[in-house]
């Protein structure tokens, strides 16, 4: 029996889910009901668009809770509208896990402690990634550059950021705001690195495959996305560094080819290399705007983030009222 002088603690478990009616009984199987720390565990599925019966299973299987998309708005957003609920719902901390049973449910004491000991905002789990047989040496190597491409933009030490095991605090989760329409794993964790959110890794477990990645429809469309959501990450979370690389890269190429330009010309061979000219000219007036363009982004990134924190003051205004 909990004491009465134990901290009221809520802990809610969100899923993801788009027909997931043959994987989530496995994976509710699995969930706790009772987790140290928390005197309330409850469960809630997104389901996104599903044409099964993947309610009418969940339901029937004890979940608490269940938001439903008219359609299908894709893995990020089905993410975002459970942070939104799990807030809504008074969850002190959500542990965010996969309905196809990829992530060890026994993990989630370990994935919330840090938490609970006020060491981490948000706890992702890093996976045996070489260790798991079903991944193939290419997503093995884009999970890697992924992470590398986060700790860079981030300025975290996180070894897995494609993990979707990850445990939130409720602070944490009232400053989420996802862009991408693909996954919310990378970006979550940079703007978790940009708000001064402590994160934090611990090592988990991982089951058989139950079935297909649904994000990894096929290597190459895989490679294209991971391309596409590393780009946007750079030009949305970093992007004076973004565009300014680019600028100065082209300025730097143009100021040589004037140098060498103007080498010709005092030499007396400058008429023959009247192209160099050109294309110096060229290179520097795009390399200028570019640089104007990275001042003007990074003027653009600093109002995103004052909007950001309005947006988190009025929700606590909000709860307070």
């Amino acid at each position: 029996m909990v004491s009465t002088t134990e901290p009221q603690r809520k802990l809610i478990i969100q899923i993801p889910c788009f027909n997931e009616a043959d994987s989530l009984p496995v994976c509710l199987a699995e969930l706790p009901r009772e987790v140290s720390g928390f005197t309330q565990v409850e469960w809630l599925i997104i389901d996104d668009g599903s044409s099964d019966a993947t309610i009418e299973v969940a339901r029937a299987h004890g979940v608490d809770h269940v938001v439903r998309h008219a359609g299908n708005k894709g893995l990020a957003r089905a993410f975002m509208s459970g942070l939104d609920a799990c807030l809504r719902l008074g969850a002190d901390v959500i542990v965010n896990t996969d309905a196809d049973n990829q992530y060890c449910a026994a993990d989630i004491p370990a994935l919330t402690l840090p938490i609970l000991e006020h060491q981490a905002d948000l706890v992702i789990g890093a996976r045996p990634i070489s260790a798991i047989e079903h991944f193939s040496p290419v997503k093995k190597a884009l999970q890697r550059l992924g992470s590398w491409v986060v700790r860079v933009a981030s300025k975290t030490d996180v070894p897995d950021a494609p993990s979707g095991f990850r445990a939130i605090s409720r602070a944490a989760a009232q400053r989420m705001m996802v862009f991408s329409d693909y996954t919310y794993t990378l970006e979550t964790i940079i703007q978790a690195g940009q708000k001064n959110l402590t994160v934090v890794s611990v090592p988990i477990r991982v089951n058989a495959d139950l079935r297909p990645s649904r994000l990894v429809k096929s290597i190459p469309s895989y490679i294209q996305r991971s391309i596409v959501t590393i780009i946007r990450i750079f030009i949305v979370y970093r992007p004076f560094r973004f565009f300014g690389s680019i600028g100065i890269a082209l300025f730097s190429v143009g100021v040589l080819i004037g140098l060498r330009f103007l080498w010709k010309y005092v030499s007396g061979d400058g008429e023959g290399h009247v192209q160099s000219l050109i294309l110096a000219g060229a290179l520097l007036g795009m390399g200028f705007q570019t640089l104007l363009i990275a001042f003007v982004a990074d003027l653009l990134s600093a109002n995103r983030k004052l909007l950001e924190d309005m947006r988190v003051k009025v929700a606590e205004l909000s709860k307070d009222d």
